[in-house]
């Protein structure tokens, strides 16, 4: 198996997190294309894990916390060619460790990864409510 090293990685560049979404496929469903998007993404999220071999960006967890109660898992992106190595598990459970476990774990499912949370001993829970983004005025 290839070293991974996992670090909190807070001031993350735009450049490499779109890299990462593309090779992991998540930049299918996300803004990727909307610069300050983007750089908004990383600046207010309150917890960004990264996995890196060779110091080259293979994973990122992104989270949006309370420290308190609950975690909002926003982002979870292994490279294509890194996963089923539990690379994805670790980021989770670091991430989760970052932001206190005594606070919910909480994340919306890519269509892709519904059978992985189960795997990974995640619980289904039935009950999601949203309102989709509306884009930005240009």
């Amino acid at each position: 198996m290839t070293s991974v090293t996992y670090q909190l990685e807070p001031d993350l560049s735009q450049e490499e997190f779109k890299d990462v979404l593309v090779r992991s496929t998540l930049a299918e469903r996300r803004p990727v294309r909307e610069a300050a998007t983007i750089e908004t993404m990383l600046k207010n999220a309150d917890v960004i894990v990264t996995a890196r071999v060779a110091g080259v960006l293979i994973g990122v967890s992104r989270a949006i916390t309370d420290f308190a109660y609950c975690t909002y898992l926003s982002d979870l992106a292994v490279d294509e060619q890194y996963q089923r190595q539990g690379i994805g598990r670790e980021l989770i459970r670091r991430t989760h460790e970052a932001a206190g476990l005594h606070t919910s774990l909480i994340l919306l499912a890519a269509p892709k990864a519904q059978e992985y949370y189960p795997h990974i001993g995640m619980t289904k829970h039935e009950s999601c409510w949203m309102i989709a983004r509306q884009p930005r005025n240009p």
